[in-house]
């Protein structure tokens, strides 16, 4: 990662060659499957197969339980994994963990931030890429079900003889400050009432992202902002977001008085940085895997040590 806040964020972290060219290959599952060196990574309800807290498993094609589908997610690059670089991984979405179902899984937003460069990549790619999957069965152009082809990276439409590819919904989040440097953070309907994070939404059809930050921050508190500063992005497959992590101020002609838009945001409080220290045993933050707690840890000067490591 080349600066140090990008650094922060768990879920962009990766160490595999997606080898994308060997999607192409017919019999390319074949290959890996006579291969000794695959290694499957199996996903069953949303998490992966761990072989402690902070590894994942992967295993050997044999030991691998019925699966519904596969993807390539590609070529181990790390050199510090137990497993040698160039290692072919595949993920395998289970519906029945089998002989599996008593062992260690993990949910990526738990144990995301603890997981290694490599492991913390395969799982974010194998889950965004699944969930891709499980939402397109059937074509949009004509309704009949689609076939997983090229290593699982294309659905095809077998009516009209056209590919789907895999779609991710971009969304900003934003860090917004006062004149006094205080930090605007909001409670969502769909949390518990003591938990605050970041602003963020959706990108509309044909708006920049500048431009969805500025709607987005007025539609959920009313509060203008100006100057939206990029700061970097993280996956977020749950199920197909891309977050791209902003900070904006408070716009000097306007006040910061909010107002919650009373379906998603529920409440906003503005925080000092001491403020937030004080608060932390009321309060609820974003968890560490996020990109919410980043930009909010970018503000406050270093990690908030408020147990949600």
């Amino acid at each position: 990662m080349p600066n140090s806040f990008l650094a922060r964020l768990p879920l962009s972290r990766f160490e595999v060659d997606r080898d994308n060219l060997a999607r192409e290959r017919p019999e390319l599952f074949d290959e890996l499957w006579a291969d000794p060196a695959t290694r499957v990574l199996p996903i069953f309800q949303g998490s992966a197969l761990l072989s402690s807290p902070t590894s994942l498993a992967l295993l050997p094609v044999d030991a691998v339980p019925d699966y519904d589908l596969r993807v390539y997610l590609g070529r181990s690059t790390s050199t510090t994994s137990p497993e040698p670089a160039g290692t072919p991984i595949v993920a395998v979405l289970l519906q029945d963990a089998g002989h599996l179902a008593e062992a260690e899984w993990g949910n990526l937003r738990s144990v995301g931030s603890g997981l290694s460069d490599r492991d913390a990549g395969i799982f974010t790619e194998a889950l965004g890429i699944l969930n891709w999957h499980t939402s397109h069965l059937f074509s949009p152009r004509t309704g009949a079900p689609t076939v997983p082809e090229k290593g699982g990276w294309v659905r095809r439409d077998p009516v009209s003889d056209t590919e789907v590819f895999p779609r991710t919904d971009a969304a900003i989040i934003v860090g917004i400050t006062d004149a006094d440097g205080r930090i605007l953070l909001g409670s969502n309907a769909l949390w518990e009432s003591n938990r605050y994070s970041l602003l963020a939404g959706f990108v509309e059809p044909g708006e920049s992202l500048e431009s969805a930050v500025v709607r987005e921050v007025f539609e959920e508190s009313g509060i203008h902002v100006v100057d939206p500063v990029y700061l970097g992005s993280q996956p977020w497959p749950f199920p197909a977001s891309l977050m791209l992590g902003f900070t904006a101020t408070v716009d000097p002609e306007h006040g910061t008085e909010t107002t919650p838009d009373g379906a998603e945001i529920l409440d906003l409080r503005w925080f000092s940085r001491d403020e937030l220290t004080a608060a932390l045993g009321e309060i609820r933050l974003p968890g560490a895997t996020s990109i919410a707690r980043a930009i909010l840890e970018e503000w406050y000067g270093g990690p908030i040590l408020d147990g949600q490591r």
